[in-house]
């Protein structure tokens, strides 16, 4: 019964090993009141969260005989795991699983003969982490519990007696590292594993000959392996719908209180309408040309702004800009239709006011609004081979005002 002891003293510290790394870890699936959100969850389609895996460890165990006549105890042996599965919820899951031991039994009292057995069966698995914690697809451990039942063989090489199928249940417990190595699609386990076995090995059948055993065998293993995931791994849980928020009657304090604040509102609004009439009025002159007179906004006072003849043609923006207004179009389209033919001869030079912008943004902007006019001119008739240009930025101030200095000139060479 030694190494009986030993396998369950490793069981118990790879248990308290890997309890203490799967409680560490993060939930991410509470809602705001700390409970666990739980599916439902999108479809899991036939291709999807399958596994394949396998494992090599040590196995013992006992068995008891009919009656007192056959009892023996196995020395530790070599026990490996071979099985393939696939999770059907993120709780649940089926496994196929092969299970082969080799081990030395000591039969009662002196005699020492080597013994294999084969477990085919199949296994359903509790993911115990998810069914007590909810989901959480960052989990790096897991704790997994299954029953599990099939068909036995057991044998004892050489001995010249016929080994038959037999029936056979267990239960295992396994933890499991998700992303072994780094690799999402591997699985680190460790699993644990006990079973009752009908030894039907040629030596233990009753004497009516009914095909019942003789003897029941309870192997034990340990084993350690890896899982590797095939097909799309992971559960997508549906959107939950909010529900609606039905407000609450109003007090008469909270009536009374949001009364008295959109009457202030209205009177905001009402102020706000008398000053925006007001500046209709002022901007009235910007809207159109008066006998050719230009009008310029700036710091609260309009400036009429003398279009001599014979001196450069000013074109004024409005601030960050580099369209030209309706008003500026019109002033734009006088000279035009005046002055430019294909054969007229002119300097483009733009400029940006220094007050506002970097020097960078002032530059850029000063080429836009150049080759604004520039194009126009072009659609006016001016030949493009007797245009020059130039873009100053604000590195040029050719005006006293902000206002004047947001400009492109064109003067007729």
């Amino acid at each position: 019964m030694k190494s009986m002891k030993t396998i369950f003293g490793v069981l118990a510290a790879a248990s308290l090993l890997f309890s203490v790394n799967a409680f560490a870890q993060e939930n991410g699936n509470r809602d705001e009141n700390g409970n666990v959100v739980r599916g439902p969850y999108e479809t899991n389609a036939f291709g999807d969260n399958w596994f394949v895996g396998g494992g090599i460890g040590l196995n013992s165990g006992f068995n008891t005989g009919n009656g007192s006549d056959i009892k023996w105890f196995t020395f530790p042996g070599l026990g490996l795991d071979i099985y393939g599965g696939k999770m059907l919820t993120p709780e649940y899951g089926l496994r196929l699983s092969y299970h082969g031991l080799t081990n030395q039994s000591t039969l009662k009292p002196f005699d020492i003969y080597k013994k294999v057995q084969h477990f085919v069966g199949l296994d359903v698995l509790f993911d115990l982490s998810t069914l007590i914690d909810g989901y959480v697809e960052t989990r790096k451990w897991s704790w997994l519990a299954y029953p599990s039942a099939g068909l036995s063989l057991v044998d004892v090489p050489g001995d010249g007696a016929k080994a038959n199928p037999g029936w056979a249940l267990g239960a295992g417990l396994i933890a499991k590292k998700y992303a072994f190595l780094g690799n999402e699609k591997l699985d680190m386990i460790i699993e644990g594993r006990v079973l009752a076995v009908a030894d039907k090995d040629g030596y233990n059948w009753n004497d009516s000959g009914a095909g019942f055993p003789a003897q029941i065998s309870f192997p034990l293993s340990l084993t350690w392996g890896v899982a590797y995931k095939l097909g799309k791994q992971g559960f997508q849980r549906h959107s939950s719908v909010v529900p609606a928020i039905i407000p609450v009657p109003f007090t008469t304090e909270q009536y009374e209180d949001l009364s008295g604040k959109v009457a202030e509102l209205e009177k905001e609004n009402a102020e706000l309408k008398d000053k925006i009439a007001a500046l209709e009025n002022e901007v009235a002159p910007l809207r159109q040309l008066v006998n050719g007179q230009t009008y310029l906004y700036d710091n609260g006072t309009f400036t009429a702004v003398d279009a001599a003849a014979g001196a450069p043609v000013t074109l004024y923006f409005d601030c960050g800009s580099a369209t030209l207004s309706a008003r500026e179009k019109a002033h734009f389209e006088y000279f035009t239709k005046n002055v430019v033919n294909e054969n007229t001869k002119l300097s483009v030079n733009g400029y940006a006011d220094k007050q506002t912008g970097s020097a960078k943004r002032n530059q850029q902007l000063s080429e836009q609004r150049v080759k604004t006019v520039v194009d126009l001119l072009k659609k006016a008739g001016a030949a493009e081979e007797n245009i020059e240009s130039a873009a100053h930025g604000a590195t040029v101030q050719p005006f006293d005002s902000a206002a004047k200095n947001r400009v492109v000139t064109i003067e007729v060479k």
